[in-house]
């Protein structure tokens, strides 16, 4: 089965490491993609760049709307997330709490829908 492993941290947090500490935050991911691609769990992943980046698009009585910036303000932002096969959710679990920002942010576990094939 397919899980989707959401990636929220604060980006307040990692704009304020110096470079020691980011340094330290990439080997610790390059250390876990190497974990999950040797095991065959991983299925895709990216990195967002962060929410200053950000549009977000509304549609409104037929009239598209943008604004700057994320959806919602909070104090953790969605930062990147993994693609994964996993036996069951307790597998995907075990996965996730690996993901380096689990431990200073969190990781939302969640299973693909499986949809029917499009023509």
């Amino acid at each position: 089965m397919q899980y989707v492993l959401l990636i929220y941290r604060d980006e307040k947090v990692d704009q304020q490491r110096d470079e020691v500490g980011m340094q330290e935050l990439m080997e610790s991911y390059i250390s876990f993609n190497d974990e999950i691609t040797r095991s065959g769990h991983i299925k895709d992943g990216i990195a967002l760049q962060d929410t200053d980046t950000a549009t977000t698009v509304s549609v409104r009585n037929g009239e598209t709307v943008t604004s700057d910036g994320p959806f919602t303000e909070t104090k953790e932002q969605l930062g990147g997330l993994y693609v994964i096969n996993a036996d069951n959710l307790d597998d995907a679990i075990k996965i996730a709490a690996k993901i380096p920002h689990a431990s200073s942010g969190a990781v939302e576990v969640r299973p693909v829908m499986e949809l029917p094939d499009m023509p």
